[in-house]
């Protein structure tokens, strides 16, 4: 397919998506600089008009030097201290503008770095306020993948944009000089130098929008699978796998498909390129010969001065220059603008609690959350994930929920803790629908402590506290750190609640086993105070009886606050008020555990196939209840 054929037409589905357009956005970029660095709009100017200056003073030099040694040609003073004098004072005021060119390019590379990173910082936030359901569809990684690009160098998207601005200042400057020397030889000269610069921007702008289309748009669902890949490859906690299920060629053929659809996008990005370089030296091949020639024949027919031919070919050539520089510039800002757009698009996306109206909490001793006809679907599938789901959890009761794996278990605690919203039916706090409230604050209701923990690179104390070090009780998070198991892990270790964790940031950081951080996630839960604790099957890395024996003492711990045990092995059942059995979406049983042994239906069955896996030292495990009436 030809570079200049039309693509096929396609429809923008990307109904968060909005074209702001050039000066909204660098009124966007302006209000940047007034929020983080309001010195930039001066050093800005102060850059450009010293950039500019440099391009013409010697121009003017040449040409008074020049005139000067006519005029001395025809007389019989030879002297040249003026002419000497002349020189020095230009080579002052050229290093004058040098200074402030330099300085001023200097501090805006460093403003103009700084100020993308306080972009960078607002879009984390942003992605980190965005709702768990939304954030994990595949179109809302796309526009999180291009929000990412347009904050990710100093020639993309925002600094991309910041950086352009602070050439057009340059160059607008220069356009403004040549202009006025030049109208003083023959304005036809402009016109038609304008007319070639346009032109050559013209197809410039063609070739850049073809780009972005074809190359960096397209790109985009490419470049999250490379992420994934280059994620996997190097993140150590894939190490195992990788060697013992001999995964290298499999990882190195995939991570090559994806550089081969990339390396097929850049091939004729670069095809591009070339056809814009060869039709570029072609107008200027043009515009040369048209400028010299005119100013040839304004010698030879008019009279035209050798100074003022060289002020006037030097203006050319720095006309040129800088409209078609301008004119560039327009389209750098314009594709920069385009990054912008995706960048600002994902910005204003609204956050559901910021558009809704909520209202607080009501302040109350006890808390009871009922689902009724609670159904849902996750996006983009055909069968519900949960089923006509009706269950009431009383303040203070004690809930196990079990179920083999796939049974809706984890999809029913996403619903309770509002990452997701229902599909059909609703879930009421004390007869109130939860997606009246402000999900940060329904939020802070909970303590969950989840299967797959999650360990930061920082402080032991501060992976209990999930805050800041002056907002972390240290005493507190290792009193719950022993509480929840952890106690002789954390008397080895030399700094205690204040070893680091991971060896990311820290060379002497420390890895924490898979029994460990689940121990670590219930410590969590603990410090977290809240009134109801959810627990996500966070002890699988647990055997049997470690497990129950671990949900014993945390079932001590919490004491008459409200809590949901989710499990696909039943050692939390026995203490438990309640039992309520998954299964295909759906709550198949509900009881105590004896009601449910007495109607001896999957329950039933399911606990006395894992009741043999129990029986290590009978005499001890019947003692402690895990298979009494099993």
């Amino acid at each position: 397919m030809s570079i200049f054929s039309k693509p096929k037409k396609e429809e923008n589905a990307d109904e968060f998506h909005r074209d702001y357009g050039l000066f909204s956005n660098i009124g966007y970029i302006f209000k940047a600089f007034a929020r983080y660095r309001k010195s930039l709009f001066f050093v800005l100017i102060a850059g450009g008009v010293a950039g500019a200056s440099m391009s013409y003073i010697w121009s003017f030099i040449g040409k008074l030097v020049i005139d000067m040694i006519e005029r001395q040609a025809g007389s019989a003073d030879k002297d040249i201290k003026p002419l000497l004098w002349l020189v020095i004072g230009a080579v002052v005021i050229e290093l004058v503008f040098l200074c402030v060119n330099n300085i001023s390019a200097q501090k805006l590379s460093v403003g103009f770095t700084y100020i993308r990173m306080m972009l960078v910082k607002e879009r984390i936030a942003k992605t980190l306020s965005m709702e768990y359901e939304t954030l994990e569809t595949p179109e809302m990684l796309d526009r999180l993948q291009k929000a990412k690009r347009a904050t990710n160098g100093d020639w993309h998207g925002v600094q991309g944009m910041m950086t352009y601005m602070q050439t057009m200042a340059t160059y607008v400057v220069s356009v403004v000089v040549s202009t006025v020397i030049m109208a003083t030889f023959n304005p036809w000269i402009i016109l038609v130098v304008g007319i070639l610069s346009v032109i050559q921007f013209l197809f410039f702008d063609y070739i850049r929008r073809k780009d972005k289309r074809e190359m960096w748009d397209a790109m985009m669902p490419h470049w999250r699978k490379l992420d994934y890949m280059t994620h996997v490859t190097t993140d150590f906690s894939f190490a195992k796998d990788i060697r013992l299920f001999g995964m290298k060629k499999f990882l190195t053929k995939r991570q090559k498909e994806v550089y081969d659809v990339e390396l097929e996008h850049w091939w004729r990005s670069r095809q591009f390129w070339v056809w814009n370089t060869l039709f570029s030296h072609g107008i200027a091949f043009i515009r040369n010969i048209i400028v010299v020639g005119w100013l040839i024949w304004s010698m030879v027919e008019n009279g035209l001065s050798i100074g003022n031919f060289t002020l006037y070919f030097a203006s050319s050539m720095a006309f040129s220059n800088a409209a078609m520089q301008v004119l560039t510039a327009i389209s750098g800002l314009k594709e920069r603008s385009a990054q912008t757009d995706d960048f600002r698009s994902y910005m204003d996306i609204p956050i559901g609690d910021e558009t809704a109206e909520t209202i607080p909490i009501p302040e109350a001793e006890e808390y009871e959350f009922t689902f009724e006809n609670v159904s849902f679907r996750y996006k983009g599938q055909e069968n519900y994930a949960l089923k006509n789901i009706n269950i009431t959890l009383s303040p203070g009761e004690k809930l196990a929920v079990v179920g083999l794996n796939g049974a809706g278990k984890t999809t029913f605690i996403k619903l309770l803790l509002r990452l997701y919203d229902v599909s059909e039916g609703r879930i009421l706090l004390n007869g109130t629908d939860i997606r009246s409230f402000d999900r940060a604050e329904y939020f802070r209701m909970f303590a969950p402590a989840f299967q797959d923990v999650t360990v930061f690179a920082f402080p032991m104390s501060e992976n209990v506290s999930m805050s800041e070090p002056f907002n972390t009780d240290k005493d507190r998070a290792e009193k719950m750190l022993r509480s929840a198991g952890l106690g002789e892990k954390i008397d080895s270790l030399e700094k205690g609640v204040d070893t680091e964790l991971l060896k990311v940031l820290y060379d002497d950081g420390v890895d924490l086993s898979g029994g460990e951080k689940q121990k670590l996630a219930l410590a969590r839960a603990l410090y977290k105070n809240s009134k109801i604790i959810v627990l996500d099957e966070p002890t699988a890395a647990l055997d049997a009886l470690a497990e129950y024996r671990l949900y014993q003492s945390f079932d001590g711990m919490i004491g008459k606050k409200t809590a949901v045990y989710i499990s696909h092995r039943l050692s939390s059942t026995r203490f438990c008020d309640r039992v309520a059995m998954f299964a295909k979406g759906e709550m198949v049983e509900t009881g105590t555990h004896e009601e449910l042994m007495e109607l001896n239906g999957e329950y039933a069955e399911m606990f006395r196939v894992q009741a043999q896996y129990y029986v290590e030292d009978k005499d001890i495990i019947v003692s402690e209840g895990v298979i009494e009436n099993g």
